[in-house]
This record gives C-alpha cells, structure tokens and sequence, in this order.
C-alpha cells in the first residue's frame, strides 16, 4: 500500500516507517529539519489551513498521528494546544481528502485517538461499545473522532484507534516513570487500585497498519493489550525488571502538585479492552506486562 502518514516524527511515526515496508509519504511541517527517509511534503500550519493535496493524492491510506502531547502539566495554553491541535488538525485533513477528486482519494483514514475517551472509571471491562466520558481529555476526543469520522461522509473507511499507556524505550509515560524505578523509590500511585489500559509500542504499530490493511475494521478500535493491569501491578512488574523495589506508595497529592489537573491520567485509569481488534483476528505481538516492559526497558535477555 501506499500511505500517507501526519505526527511521522512521533516515537510511533517512526517506528512505523522503520517497521513496515509499504511505500510511505509523510506530512511535517518541516521536512528538512523532519529527518525522514521517506518523501515529505510540508505541512507548516496544521491547525490553520489544509496539507498541500498531492501528499494525498493516489495514495491508499493515511495514517493520522498529529496531536500535542497530552504527558505535560495543563496550563490553559497546554489545554488549547492538546484540543486545537487535534480537532482542528483532523479537520483541515478531511478537508483536503475532500478537495481531492475520488480517484485520487485515499480509501482508508486510519486516525488516532485515545483511552481517554471513556474518562476516569472503575474496575469494569470496558470495550468500544462504552459510552464517553466527560473530563476534560474524553471530550477533547469526542471532538477529535467526529472530525475523523466525517472522513466517512466521502466514502472512506474510517478507523479510529483509541490508544492506551504506551510502553516504550523512547517516550510517552514509561520514560516519566524509569527514573524514580531506577532510584528504587517507584511504587502504586494514589493506592494503585487504578487500571492502566498498557500496550506496547509493537503493538501499537501493529495494530495501526492491520486497521489500515484490514477491510473489515471501522469505527472505534481499542489499541490496548489483552489484559490490563492495575497500576499496583504495573509497578510491581516494572520493579521485578529492574530488579529494584517498587513498594514505596505515592499519594495523589504529590502527583497533582507535580502535574497539576494532568496527574488525573495517573491517579485515575479505565480497564479498556481491545474487543474489536481481537473480533477481527489481530495477533498481539506483546500480551504479557512483564515481557512487554523487558522489551521496553531494554532488558529483555536479563
């Protein structure tokens, strides 16, 4: 296939482009300084104006990543960021696919979303049929996934991929947590209770290119692993693969006073389970916690 892919320079842009081999064709809004090995075309200004359609045209599918990253204290210039960035960005994208002539027109959108969208809940599974949540993250995608979806008004198929805690060597939370591991003073955050929708980043991968690839796949798609795992067992896995303890408990307060109205994503959590991807016969490549968090932290042959 050839797919077109937005947020390319992201830890999960990259592995994708390193990790496939379909014929890639990538939106930065820099591409000189982007360092891409693939042909890029420049998108300088998401958020205010449509991509340049030839780095649409004739392609098959388009895998859309662009998104400010939500890990960071939430000032109100953060807030407006994570929300524009998003929203207006998949906006100005199905613009531009609806600008293109149908013959030129990728078939598929691919774009990513996130857990976030149930908000805060308890210990119940909860599956793609789940109603949303009302904080601050699950409306931001409420509005994200309805501009995707009207990507489907011009006869796309659209696939929404609510990503969970991203496990990786690069990135995303498990690199905010490894340093306080490292130092042996990790442990369950706000009683630890809390269910953390974790997956790896190989999955991530995988599953972003087999809702491409997959004809049968639409609409929203849990990209979690089988079983999630409580944030108690999280840090115990995590301190057995650093071989430090992990029994120190921090208290919401300390998370809230570090991250401010952020720390929520911590301190609360969603069992989200990915019922749609195993309905349509997706291999999980790293279903096991503590095998996922070796491979993660590079410590997979200790």
């Amino acid at each position: 296939m050839k797919i077109a892919i937005t947020g390319a320079t992201g830890t999960i842009g990259r592995e994708l482009l390193a990790s496939s081999d379909h014929s890639w064709s990538a939106l930065s809004r820099d591409p000189e300084r982007a360092g891409l090995d693939v042909p890029a075309h420049a998108w300088p200004d998401p958020k205010g104006a449509p991509p340049p359609l030839d780095a649409l045209r004739g392609c098959d599918a388009v895998i859309h990543l662009l998104g400010e990253t939500v890990a960071q204290r939430w000032t109100d210039e953060a807030m407006r960021e994570i929300r524009d960035s998003r929203v207006l960005g998949t906006r100005n994208l199905v613009t531009a696919l609806r600008e293109l002539p149908e013959a030129d027109r990728p078939s598929v959108l691919v774009s990513q979303s996130a857990s976030g969208y149930y908000g805060p809940r308890g210990p119940d599974p909860v599956d793609e049929a789940s109603p949303a949540g009302d904080d601050f993250l699950a409306r931001v995608v409420v509005e994200w996934e309805a501009e995707a979806m009207a990507a489907a008004e011009l006869g796309m198929r659209v696939a929404l991929s609510r990503t969970g805690v991203v496990l990786s060597q690069s990135g995303g939370a498990l690199e905010k947590m490894l340093p306080f591991f490292k130092l042996g003073i990790g442990g369950p955050v706000a009683g630890g209770r809390q269910y953390v929708p974790w997956v790896h980043l190989d999955d991530v991968v995988g599953a972003l290119l087999f809702c491409a690839t997959s004809s049968g796949v639409s609409g929203p798609v849990n990209v979690t692993a089988p079983e999630p795992a409580t944030n108690s067992e999280l840090s115990k896995a995590l301190g057995r693969v650093l071989r430090r303890p992990a029994v120190l408990p921090v208290p919401a307060l300390a998370v809230r006073t570090l991250y401010g109205s952020m720390a929520t994503i911590v301190t609360t959590g969603v069992r989200a389970v990915p019922a749609a991807l195993l309905m349509h016969g997706y291999t999980f490549r790293q279903p096991e916690l503590e095998t996922a968090l070796r491979d993660a932290t590079g410590r997979a042959g200790s």
